[in-house]
């Protein structure tokens, strides 16, 4: 699960944006969660790609995967089901579509700052050993670094680097790719200080690029919270909105794996619209409206998903002849291998790893993190390390190795030895020549890209010819669209004040009360937010006295002004290129009369300061048979 969900948009607002999940949110013509054809498909996802959304919210889930059917061109799931067994390449942008990625550097600050200025500190003085440290569900990587500045910050780049482990885990491969290149574009990294970023990112052709000598702390792993094993002894674990998509049964076996990766007295992060309702014997609140806990002195029991990562081998005594033809046969066979000690010392090398990484038998002995092979053709610390905690085996995929001569690709391959008592002996690394596989890749995509080109070519060629019809009809939809959207987002309304309204009934205790509502009401802002994100066109709410409620990431690429300067400001008082004398009259008609609503078409000057035909439709905002404000609806098009 990401938060995760990579460099993406947030997949919420995905979710909302287009008169499919309207319909679907709406109920008209969704198919119920516990559809027979739905689960059929699920357990298929899971069976074939190991990917589990069994747990998931279902709801939600439905919206998603309806809404990636009907780009397809599908409305039956058993019909889907089929398409995906014949086009498998349907997985990926179905997965992008499902998986969550929401994440930004130092995302709710207020939590960041308790964080950083009481909880970490308090780590570091109770403790002088290794600091480790996990962020579950970790999507493009923005949170993991965050937690190595925060740390930095508090105990020095020496110290960092000696005594703490950060371990980042998501299922989404494509998140976990971007993240590991530590590489993010200005706008991402915006939400960073002046100061820490100047300190911690360097500028580079691509972008801004993370410390390298820090980046090394910090492992990226794919893991599925619903599944795999937690990784154990963690000090502090950041899961920030992830438990939100999953339902109460995956929710409490989640928790359950956290706990028990915590050390006692070890922080636990979650994100704001989250909270530990059913586990307070477990964790203890450090600070509720920051979502911060400790793990409790209780003992939690083993969930069962730690398991031996290597069977201990069984050990004879072997006669000297067969030992020497075993030394001689590990030195003349054809793959490069080498064998690091427990001790992290340079024990064996063959022929062919001494032909490939200059390595000779003087090197016998020495440390593995004083070789250039360490950290050449990439570093491998992280994940000797990696390999020595978990006990199981690590594969590196078409690693380039930058040498004179030809280019070469390799695997290398990281496997725990283990000796008579099943403890840890050493690491087999085997490096694979994998260049003429990478080759035949790279030619393969080279072609694929050609015929893409040269199908798109003939596409727009055609796209040519129907332009004008197009253009018309799109007129028409992006009209329908409006009107089915605000209808959609008005039943949402309607659902959730219902949903509220029988959670009341059954609850009892103004406290447990306080606590749902809340809950709901995180659920339905976020809601809110994403239908007024994906809108098409630019949206301004405001109250009766015309200050500015809500503005859309639309209004603010129209406009040029941010949201944050907008709300709680009058409209009248903002500096942009609406005409609002044109519109005052609007304003004040519908405010009069709630029952009406206004239209009308203006020039305008857009944040680029263009010249755009602006249309306003304005309409009054209704509780309880009185005007609480004014909704603006508008769409630019560009002047000829």
């Amino acid at each position: 699960m990401s938060e995760s969900i990579s460099p993406r948009e947030p997949a919420d607002v995905a979710d909302a944006g287009g008169t499919d999940e309207a319909t679907d949110a709406a109920g008209a013509t969704a198919v119920r969660p516990d559809d027979e054809s739905f689960e059929r498909l699920l357990l298929h996802l899971r069976d074939v790609r190991g990917f589990d959304f069994t747990g998931y919210k279902r709801p939600s889930l439905l919206r998603r995967v309806r809404h990636r059917m009907r780009a397809v061109g599908f409305e039956s799931f058993d019909e889907y089901q089929d398409h995906l067994e014949v086009n498998p390449d349907e997985f990926v942008p179905l997965f992008n579509t499902i998986l969550i990625n929401v994440t930004s550097f130092f995302r709710d600050r207020d939590s960041w700052e308790h964080l950083s200025t009481r909880l970490i500190p308090s780590l570091l003085e109770t403790s002088d050993r290794e600091i480790r440290v996990w962020t579950a569900g970790c999507a493009g990587g923005q949170e993991a670094y965050s937690l190595a500045i925060a740390l930095t910050e508090a105990m020095g780049v020496e110290r960092f680097r000696e005594r703490v482990k950060i371990y980042a885990t998501d299922v989404d491969e494509d998140a976990l790719a971007y993240a590991r290149a530590a590489t993010y574009t200005e706008r991402e990294t915006e939400s960073v200080p002046e100061e820490l970023r100047d300190k911690y990112f360097e500028t580079s052709p691509h972008g801004m690029v993370f410390r390298q000598d820090l980046r090394r702390s910090v492992i990226f792993g794919r893991n599925d919270l619903t599944r795999d094993a937690p990784i154990s002894r963690i000090d502090l674990l950041t899961c920030r909105n992830t438990l939100m998509y999953f339902n109460a049964e995956t929710q409490s076996r989640i928790l359950s794996r956290l706990a028990f990766a915590l050390r006692p007295q070890g922080i636990l992060m979650l994100g704001k619209a989250e909270m530990l309702l059913n586990h307070t014997d477990t964790f203890n609140p450090v600070d509720m409206k920051r979502r911060l806990f400790r793990r409790g002195s209780v003992p939690v029991p083993d969930p069962q998903l730690v398991m031996r990562s290597a069977a201990p081998m069984m050990r004879f005594a072997v006669p000297d002849a067969l030992q020497s033809l075993r030394t001689d046969a590990f030195a003349a066979a054809p793959l490069a291998q080498l064998v690091i000690d427990a001790q992290g010392t340079l024990a064996m090398i063959n022929e062919s790893a001494k032909s490939l990484t200059k390595l000779t038998d003087s090197d016998v002995g020495r440390r593995f993190h004083e070789l250039d092979l360490s950290f050449r053709p990439m570093e491998l610390r992280p994940a000797l390390h990696e390999t020595r905690e978990s006990r199981q085996p690590h594969r590196l995929r078409g690693v380039r190795w930058a040498k004179p001569g030809p280019e070469l690709y390799v695997d290398i391959d990281l496997v725990p030895l283990v000796d008579v008592r099943d403890g840890y002996a050493g690491t087999l690394l085997t490096f694979t020549d994998v260049t003429r596989y990478q080759q035949v890749h790279q030619e393969l995509e080279q072609t694929t890209k050609q015929l893409q080109a040269a199908s798109e070519e003939l596409q727009s060629t055609n796209e040519e010819l129907e332009t004008t019809n197009e253009e018309l009809q799109s007129t028409v939809e992006e009209l329908e669209t409006t009107n089915e959207e605000l209808q959609s987002t008005n039943e949402e309304l309607e659902t959730m004040n219902e949903e509220l309204q029988s959670m009341n009934d059954e609850l009892q205790g103004a406290n447990e009360e306080l606590r749902v509502r809340s809950s709901e009401l995180t659920r339905l802002n976020d809601f809110m937010e994403s239908i007024l994100g994906s809108m098409q066109s630019s949206v301004i709410v405001l109250d009766r006295d015309l200050t500015v409620q809500i503005w859309n990431r639309n209004a603010q690429e129209l406009w040029g002004v941010r949201s944050d300067e907008a709300v709680g400001t009058h409209l009248f008082n903002l500096d942009f290129g609406l005409p609002t004398d044109a519109v005052k009259p609007l304003l004040r008609t519908v405010l009069n009369d709630p029952s009406t609503t206004r239209q009308l078409s203006i020039d305008a000057i857009n944040r680029r300061g263009r010249p755009v035909m602006l249309s306003v439709r304005v309409a009054a905002l209704m509780s309880r048979g009185d005007a609480t404000g004014v909704l603006l609806v508008m769409d630019a098009e560009p002047r000829e």
